[in-house]
C-alpha cells in the first residue's frame, strides 16, 4: 500500500510521518518540494496525485493564520477547500483514500454543549468558512474519506500556546489569559495515532467512512490551560517569575482581534471512540508529555 502525506512539516504532518509509516511505503511532501506540494496550487496538486498513484492521501497541509484569513480569504480558501476538493476528486478517480483534518471552528461557538458530527454548522470567520468548504468539497466528490474536525492542536515540535506561556512566565511577574474559551488541547501526537488506528480500520471496513470529531477527554480554557503548564513547569525546577495567583483571567474582549473566536470548542467524541474502539486520555497526560519534551529535551 501507498501512503501519500500532504504537509510533512507541520506539527501534524511531523507525527504522522511516524504513526503512519507501519502501515505501507509512505511519501511525505512539503510545500517546497517535487513533485508539487503546494496547495496554493490546486491543480498541479492534484497532478501530483495522479502521478504518483497512492491507494490513501493524507492532508496534513492547511492554511491556520486564523487572523490572517480575515484580509486573505482567497488563500485561506484556496488551501483549505479547493485544493482539498481537487484532492478528492482525484482519490475517487484512483480509488484511493483520503483523510482530512478540519476544525471546531465550522461551529458558531454557542452553549456549552459538545459539538456532535450533525449540529448544525455556522463558521464565525473566513478560516471557519474556508475549513467548512473544505469538508463540503470532500464529501461532495463522492471519494471515500475521514475527516477529524480537532482543536487547540499543539506539538513538542514548533510554537504553541503553552510554550508561548512559558516564556512570558520567566519574563513577566503578571499575566492576562482567557477564561471564557472552552476546550480540549488536542496534542498533535494523539491525533497522528487516531489516524492511523481509524485509517486501518477503514481500510478493512469502508462502512466507517465519515466525519469524525477527536480530542481528547476533559476541557479547559486558555486560563485553565496556562495554570496547568505553568504549575507544571514550576515543579520541574524552571525559573518561573510569576506567581501562581497572578495569572489573571480575563474575557475574550481583553484581547480584540480580526477574526471572532468560538466560545464553545468543546467536541463530543463518542462517534470516534464507539466506531473504533478508542479510549481517549485525559488533555492533561497529552500536555504533561509534551512539557516534559520540552523542559528536558
Amino acid at each position: 500500500m501507498r501512503i501519500l502525506l500532504f504537509g510533512k512539516n507541520g506539527q501534524l504532518g511531523w507525527e504522522l510521518q511516524r504513526s503512519l509509516a507501519p502501515l505501507g511505503e509512505l511519501v511525505a511532501l512539503g510545500r517546497g518540494d517535487k513533485p508539487c506540494a503546494d496547495f496554493t496550487r490546486p491543480s498541479d496538486v492534484a497532478a501530483t496525485v495522479r502521478a504518483l498513484a497512492p491507494d490513501v492521501i493524507v492532508n496534513a497541509a492547511a492554511y491556520t493564520a486564523v487572523d490572517k484569513a480575515e484580509s486573505d480569504s482567497h488563500t485561506a480558501m484556496t488551501v483549505n477547500a479547493v485544493t482539498p476538493g481537487m484532492l478528492a476528486e482525484a482519490a475517487r478517480g484512483l480509488g484511493a483514500w483520503l483523510v482530512h483534518y478540519s476544525t471546531d471552528y465550522v461551529f458558531d461557538g454557542e452553549g456549552v454543549t459538545p459539538w456532535r458530527e450533525d449540529d448544525p454548522v455556522a463558521p464565525l470567520n473566513e478560516y471557519g468558512r474556508s475549513k467548512l468548504a473544505g469538508e463540503e468539497n470532500i464529501r461532495s466528490s463522492g471519494c471515500r474519506h475521514l475527516i477529524f474536525r480537532t482543536s487547540w492542536v499543539y506539538a513538542a515540535r514548533g510554537g504553541n500556546f503553552a510554550k508561548t506561556m512559558l516564556r512570558l512566565a520567566q519574563e513577566r511577574d503578571a499575566l492576562q489569559v482567557i477564561n471564557d474559551q472552552h476546550g480540549a488541547p488536542t496534542g498533535a501526537d494523539l491525533l497522528a495515532d487516531i489516524t492511523a488506528h481509524a485509517l486501518r480500520s477503514a481500510l478493512q471496513d469502508p462502512s466507517l467512512a465519515g466525519i469524525y470529531h477527536a480530542a481528547p477527554h476533559g476541557e479547559t480554557t486558555w486560563h485553565g490551560y496556562a495554570s496547568h503548564v505553568i504549575a507544571q513547569a514550576r515543579a520541574a525546577g524552571l525559573p518561573i517569575k510569576v506567581a501562581q495567583d497572578a495569572i489573571e483571567a480575563v474575557p475574550t474582549s481583553a484581547f480584540p482581534t480580526p477574526a471572532r473566536r468560538p466560545a464553545n470548542s468543546r467536541l463530543n467524541t463518542r462517534k470516534l471512540r464507539r466506531a473504533f474502539g478508542l479510549h481517549l486520555p485525559d488533555w492533561q497526560l497529552g500536555v504533561d508529555r509534551m512539557l516534559a519534551e520540552t523542559l528536558h529535551p
